[in-house]
């Protein structure tokens, strides 16, 4: 299947990328859940533990400015980072990408059965970030995979070419620290020591809602056991 120049979003919907995970050969031992807010009482509630966290948010002209400045900084030295890590190549795959961020990072949790997740990170294991994202682009199984899933959910299905001003990242804990993986930057963004890492992340997520305090489009989902939620 040759990939669209331009992919379908995803809706940030638990549900959904339980869905989508399933499609790619996951087992159904954990599942997404939504986080209903940065309070600690309803941190607490959220289904333990967590191994990842995906956010969407809005792209503003304020992030944007702060994302320019961050990069500059990130290009500067080399980031230790040791999990996967993959760069987004195609509008719209923000929630692909970042599914796959929070499942590769966890490989070592996950039952990942033959499938086509298995085949895409056997086959990229040893491949840099920039030629994952080339071959994601052109991956037959995960481009009709993320069609189908695009047209799930409880939102209408935006037109192929309309502007969408959201976009995935995920969080993921690493050799201890906490990091931010996002397709649109060079890197990994390592946000420190994790001794709490629901509370870690949603102290970074504050940051992000901070830069935009007008906006009020963010949500999150926790990958926790499903036995769990």
């Amino acid at each position: 299947m040759a990939s669209p120049s331009i992919w379908l979003p995803l809706e940030s919907n638990p549900e959904v990328l339980n869905t989508y995970m399933e499609r790619l050969g996951v087992g159904g031992d954990w599942a997404f859940t939504d986080i209903y807010g940065l309070d600690p009482e309803l941190l607490d509630m959220v289904p333990k533990p967590v191994i990842a966290i995906l956010m969407l948010f809005p792209i503003t002209e304020t992030y944007e400015s702060y994302r320019r400045e961050e990069e500059a900084k990130l290009k500067s030295g080399p980031i230790d980072f040791s999990g996967f890590f993959c760069l987004q190549k195609t509008a719209n795959a923000c929630g692909t990408i970042a599914l796959l961020h929070a499942l590769a990072n966890n490989s070592e949790k996950i039952d990942i059965e033959t499938g086509p997740l298995k085949r895409i990170l056997d086959r990229m294991s040893a491949s840099s970030p920039e030629e994952r994202g080339r071959a994601l682009e052109f991956d037959d199984d995960l481009v009709r995979i993320h069609e189908e899933t695009s047209h799930e959910g409880q939102s209408q299905v935006p037109d192929r070419e309309d502007d969408v001003d959201l976009h995935f990242v995920c969080f993921v804990q690493k050799d201890g620290m906490l990091f931010e993986l996002d397709g649109r930057k060079p890197c990994p963004v390592n946000h420190g020591r994790v001794n709490d890492f629901v509370a870690n992340t949603a102290a970074v997520v504050q940051q992000f809602m901070a830069r935009d305090p007008e906006n009020l489009q963010f949500t999150l989902m926790a990958l926790s056991p499903a036995n769990a939620a």
